[in-house]
């Protein structure tokens, strides 16, 4: 039985296929990092954003500048 499972690398997107955006709820203000299909608009939830912190991981782990990230309502 284990206790501790090994952290899985994130799933990397396409970057021709796939564009990085901030989803953002008008209501609540949750913020979500997402990977939108370039042909047909359809969002992929990647992971939520709590803090700064968060946005600069996301950057990160999938090698984007958080300047470009766009905002989608």
């Amino acid at each position: 039985m284990k206790l501790f499972k090994k952290k899985t690398p994130p799933l990397l997107f396409p970057p021709d296929r796939y564009e990085p955006v901030l989803r953002r709820s008008i209501c609540t203000g949750e913020t979500t990092a997402c990977a939108r299909e370039r042909e047909t608009g359809k969002v992929h939830d990647l992971m939520l954003i709590r803090t700064e912190q968060d946005l600069k991981q996301f950057a990160k782990d999938y090698g984007v500048d958080p300047s470009e990230i766009k905002t989608v309502y």
